[in-house]
């Protein structure tokens, strides 16, 4: 019988580093071969989404700002109606660990690719799990 020293398992992931990054979400996006994004915010950010929709022009894109904390599964239906009415490719979640979590869980039902701006850090951006409450209960689950 042998003994594991180390184990290491990374989400499928891209991480890009710096100053003023938000400048190449357009690239990013082309490198990406994707058209058509629904951009993911809380209220609190939604000023800035909106000028993140606006930066994206000619690419088309929808808009939802309700994700809220623990994502609960009545926001997700919502933010999932916005994906289809938006014809969306792709999930861009700007802000924190609400609006992440949501991304997550139009994504996991969806099959959509993300791509996470955090304007704090939440953690949730870096790992497979997921967070959802239904009926006043949250539960996780894990997928890459």
């Amino acid at each position: 019988m042998s003994v594991v020293d180390f184990i290491y398992e990374a989400a499928p992931s891209r991480v890009v580093f710096g100053t003023g990054t938000i400048s190449t979400l357009s690239s990013e996006l082309d490198r990406l071969k994707l058209e058509r994004s629904l951009v993911v915010s809380t209220p609190s950010q939604a000023a800035r989404a909106r000028q993140m929709v606006e930066s994206l022009r000619p690419r088309e894109s929808g808009l939802f700002t309700d994700a809220t904390i623990h994502t609960p599964v009545e926001i997700t239906e919502r933010g999932l109606s916005a994906a289809e009415e938006a014809q969306a490719d792709c999930l861009i979640a700007i802000g924190g660990g609400s609006a992440t979590g949501l991304s997550k869980a139009i994504a996991v039902q969806t099959g959509l690719p993300q791509i996470v701006l955090p304007t704090t850090y939440a953690g949730s951006e870096m790992t497979p799990l997921l967070g959802e409450t239904r009926a006043g209960i949250k539960q996780t689950r894990k997928d890459p």
